[in-house]
């Protein structure tokens, strides 16, 4: 069998070339379009998923360098600049409404280093802020994958579709009903819906996978923001 496997290779080669070459002119720009949408979701799904690994890393090293720093303002204090980090975005956005309050309320003869109950409200609304920031930057891109999950079958359907009604025109303008003058044009006319799918089932799983990840972090950035809003709320709100 191994030596029939070059030969089998040329034959399925052989026989995309002749399925191209029958195909028709709007086929031919429909599976074009159909490259260009594959080029867009692979880039989409390698890139995502790099993100989305580098911020996973990045998050529990954040999350250890935050659970043993001696004050809950020791990190954002050095001012270590750490890009792709969903967590620490957030942490920083939190501190940073901290210290605006944390003067505000020193300006109004408070307690050095405290904060109002009223201006806690402000700090969490900046938690949520980066929350919604982070996770936004993480979606970003997705709807090129759902433009392909979605409309490449459609693409590849209306190919075949238009093929097929001409191919029979053609035949019918011809007056000659045989199988071999029917097969070429209805062969190129299906490989428009193979291009389709091709396109459209690994955005589906890239897809399905990315929002799965996404959403696993989306639930550890409001489960961060949370904990870090109580150790504020703690920390720096005076006792009555």
């Amino acid at each position: 069998m191994v030596p029939m496997l070059p030969f089998l290779a040329a034959a399925n080669q052989i026989e995309f070339v002749y399925v191209w070459t029958e195909a028709r002119p709007e086929g031919k720009a429909i599976i074009i379009v159909l490259l260009v949408f594959s080029i867009f979701a692979w880039s989409v799904m390698a890139s995502k998923a790099i993100q989305i690994r580098r911020a996973r890393r990045l998050n529990l090293a954040f999350d250890q360098a935050f659970r043993d720093q001696a004050t809950l303002t020791d990190l954002y204090k050095r001012r270590i600049p750490v890009e792709g980090c969903p967590l620490f975005s957030i942490y920083e956005m939190g501190n940073h409404e901290l210290a605006i309050c944390q003067q505000r309320h020193e300006s109004k003869g408070g307690a050095q280093g405290m904060i109002s109950l009223k201006s806690m409200e402000h700090v969490k609304r900046a938690l949520e802020r980066g929350v919604a920031q982070e996770s936004l930057r993480l979606e970003s891109g997705l709807i090129l994958l759902a433009i392909a999950v979605s409309g490449a079958p459609f693409l590849g359907l209306l190919g075949t579709v238009w093929g097929v009604m001409s191919a029979f025109a053609q035949v019918a303008s011809q007056q000659n009903a045989q199988l071999t003058t029917i097969a070429p044009g209805v062969a190129g006319a299906l490989v428009t819906t193979v291009a389709g799918l091709l396109v459209a089932i690994p955005s589906m799983f890239g897809y399905n996978w990315l929002v799965h990840n996404i959403r696993v972090l989306s639930v550890e950035m409001d489960n961060f923001a949370q904990e870090l809003a109580s150790q504020i709320e703690t920390a720096f709100i005076p006792e009555d």
